[in-house]
């Protein structure tokens, strides 16, 4: 017998998420517009600021728009769903999705760590060093940690600067971060100090400029989480989406 769940309420950032996401993909919003401050959004949509920050937060983790301090939020690109939206419905219904999406990571992270080491900017090591402190700053708040958890990764990807690499990064991370969000929470829940640690690991090599180094943090760092994946949650071939 079909075993159903119960319908849950979903928060009111993810809304704004997907709002803004439908503005970009009808081409309301294009890259390069600016989007209204916080408080006019807040009014306009009849919700709180933090609620507003929280979705910008979210949308900027995964690369879609580029939150410049004294300057404004931007579209940074729009979302292509023809691709995300097939290949989410393909993991949704394949039996492993989470071990083969860990396998995607190792291919595409670990490289995009050494190649980071290589070519980042100072702006771009910025970025990245900026996500790690609000990772930690967000500590003891497991949904927002995460987000910055996927900034740290995305700005590693965009230090990287590889176009291809990083369209191929941000399609992958969006579908894992709102598929298995839930499950990632869970082991920021167990992991969180181990995480933020291998994260500085990971930042301090790309700093040195050693591309081995940064490659053999990412690389212990993703076969970390995945182990934390299986211990936390079970066998993948077990989960649920």
């Amino acid at each position: 017998m079909v075993e159903f769940k119960p319908i849950k309420t979903r928060k009111i950032y993810e809304e704004i998420v997907d709002q803004l996401k439908t503005l970009m993909t009808k081409g309301n919003l294009k890259p390069g517009d600016r989007l209204p401050s916080e408080r006019e959004l807040s009014e306009r949509l009849g919700v709180s600021r933090a609620s507003v920050r929280e979705a910008l937060t979210a949308l900027e983790a995964i690369g879609i728009l580029d939150i410049r301090p004294g300057e404004g939020t931007f579209v940074q690109r729009t979302t292509q769903s023809s691709t995300i939206e097939p290949l989410a419905w393909v993991l949704a219904v394949e039996s492993n999705p989470v071990a083969e999406l860990m396998e995607v990571r190792r291919v595409l992270e670990v490289e995009a760590a050494g190649l980071a080491a290589g070519r980042a900017t100072d702006y771009q090591l910025a970025k990245i060093t900026e996500a790690l402190e609000r990772m930690q700053e967000a500590a003891e708040k497991r949904e927002l940690a995460v987000d910055y958890d996927l900034m740290f990764h995305f700005a590693i990807a965009k230090a990287a600067q590889n176009t291809v690499l990083l369209r191929i990064m941000n399609t992958v991370a969006d579908i894992m971060h709102q598929t298995f969000k839930a499950s990632r929470q869970q082991v920021y829940d167990c992991m969180a100090t181990q995480i933020i640690q291998e994260h500085a690991l990971i930042l301090q090599a790309i700093k040195e400029r050693n591309p081995e180094k940064a490659r053999r943090c990412m690389l212990e760092h993703l076969n970390n989480v995945e182990s934390g994946l299986v211990e936390t949650v079970g066998p993948f071939n077990d989960q649920e989406n």
